[in-house]
């Protein structure tokens, strides 16, 4: 997934959970903010951290990808677990426990000397954040009612994209400054002010509705099926990998997923992703349309400020910037959009907004291993793909909560959010085939270009989903 915005849909699982009463809802929203900002940071700085981190720590290709890929896979396959677990056992305790974890991890990550000790930390920041994103909104829909609701949950989400935004400056200046630990350090202060205020002032809250049992085998066969993929792709990548192997390895994925489908229909409402909510064409063009779409900006974006950073030799802080206008763009738009989707519905916006992105990332071909020209070859590209995902990214989440029932508002918006974050995953795991030229610069800038092209047909296969998928008359609840 694109690091410079967030996944869709995070604000159906706040409109999900039942208000509570609060005292304190200013310092409520701060600690949801802070904690939730944390995830939005170190899902965008660790790209601008790619080229240090492989050479402090001499990773390869396919452990460059594994540094991302270890935080992307337990977040995007935990994220609908950890909901569960907050309206089962206090989404207070489980906030509070994610960001104890991503806390420690952090702090892991920082003082990593070996490569494996660096991914455990990731994994672990995953794991915290698959806690404490979906329950930080679900505190917010049970703090917060009517326009304040909706107030709070702006909040949330513009703060989060400033942090995702922010965080490649900030990361990539203290990486030019000092090392790229300094980047796991930054996350300490703000971890420390989320945890005083959640501790102190944030009321406890559930729900009763929920169901008596979590899906623990559900998330067990998710998390190894992913984890199995993305093994077999980023192995697929490596000079001397053994195919026989990998491909065992992917066999055992697709067994698993098979598995994974066959355990969520046997426990229908109660499974982790209730497999109904596949019956309605719509919500099946969207959650495609979400993973082909997310998963074309994941690849892309983690490799644009790589290139820059190697071949034109931009600082750390310089390639943080240069993708600054997506998060710019999308903020300034989706206000108009989601307006436009209430009144026309998000077909059209969606369908629009994916064949634009497409046509942004095919222009990332003007990129070559000449001198790049950021105003010529990098910037025209991210404005289209920024002006793209303006149009899509608040007709998606709107869409998403119009085409499910209100009983399953928070299922469907979480399950959309995770199918983001897993395109993402995806996506990341065939950078190895890229990485794997890195000793090159000719070379690099040809898989950089496979890249892309593979980029824009995913892209422009996002456009055709929601084309012949979505219904037309699917508009925005009120």
């Amino acid at each position: 997934m694109s690091s410079a915005i967030s996944a869709p849909c995070d604000s159906g699982i706040a409109a999900a959970a039942r208000l509570q009463q609060n005292r304190y809802p200013r310092a409520t929203l701060a600690a949801c903010i802070l904690g939730s900002s944390l995830a939005f940071i170190d899902g965008s700085v660790i790209n601008i951290a790619l080229p240090a981190l492989g050479r402090a720590l001499r990773a390869g290709p396919a452990e460059l990808a594994w540094t991302i890929n270890a935080y992307l896979l337990p977040l995007g396959a935990l994220i609908l677990l950890g909901g569960s677990a907050g309206d089962h056992f206090g989404r207070r305790k489980v906030f509070l426990l994610g960001l104890a974890i991503f806390t420690t991890a952090s702090m892991l990550c920082a003082a990593a000397s070996t490569l494996p000790w660096l991914l455990t930390g990731r994994a672990l920041q995953g794991v915290g954040a698959a806690l404490l994103m979906p329950n930080s909104l679900a505190i917010l829909g049970a703090s917060f009612s009517g326009e304040k609701q909706g107030r709070a949950i702006g909040l949330w989400a513009a703060m989060g994209a400033l942090a995702g935004a922010l965080g490649p400056l900030v990361g990539g200046w203290l990486i030019d400054l000092t090392s790229w630990r300094s980047i796991f350090v930054l996350n300490l202060p703000i971890a420390a002010a989320a945890l005083y205020l959640a501790w102190k002032y944030v009321p406890e809250s559930s729900d009763r509705r929920a169901s008596s049992s979590l899906d623990w085998t559900g998330a067990a066969l998710v998390t190894a099926a992913l984890g199995s993929l993305t093994w077999a792709l980023t192995a697929a990548s490596e000079s001397n990998a053994q195919m026989s192997m990998v491909g065992l390895v992917a066999a055992a994925a697709v067994a698993l997923l098979a598995a994974f489908v066959w355990i969520e229909a046997r426990r229908g409402p109660r499974a982790i992703m209730p497999l109904a909510l596949f019956a309605r064409s719509s919500f099946l063009g969207l959650t495609l349309l979400t993973f082909f779409l997310y998963a074309s900006l994941g690849g892309v974006f983690v490799l644009v400020p790589y290139l820059l950073i190697e071949i034109a030799g931009y600082s750390a802080v310089a390639a943080g910037a240069a993708l600054l206008p997506l998060p710019i763009v999308i903020a300034a738009a989706s206000p108009l959009m989601g307006r436009m989707t209430a009144r026309y519905g998000g077909r059209r916006l969606l369908t629009t907004g994916a064949a634009i992105v497409t046509v942004g990332i095919g222009l990332y071909l003007r990129i070559g291993s000449a001198a790049i020209d950021y105003w010529t070859d990098v910037l025209p590209a991210t404005l289209v793909v920024a002006i793209g995902m303006g149009v899509t990214v608040a007709p998606l989440t709107a869409t998403v909560m119009a085409a499910v029932d209100a009983d399953h508002v928070g299922a469907a918006s979480g399950l959309n959010s995770a199918v983001a974050r897993i395109g993402g995953l995806i996506a990341t795991a065939l950078l190895g085939f890229v990485f794997s030229h890195q000793g090159s610069v000719d070379g690099l800038v040809a898989s950089f270009r496979i890249a892309v092209i593979v980029g824009t047909t995913s892209a422009a296969m996002a456009a055709v989903c929601a084309l012949v998928l979505i219904r037309a008359s699917t508009k925005a609840r009120r």
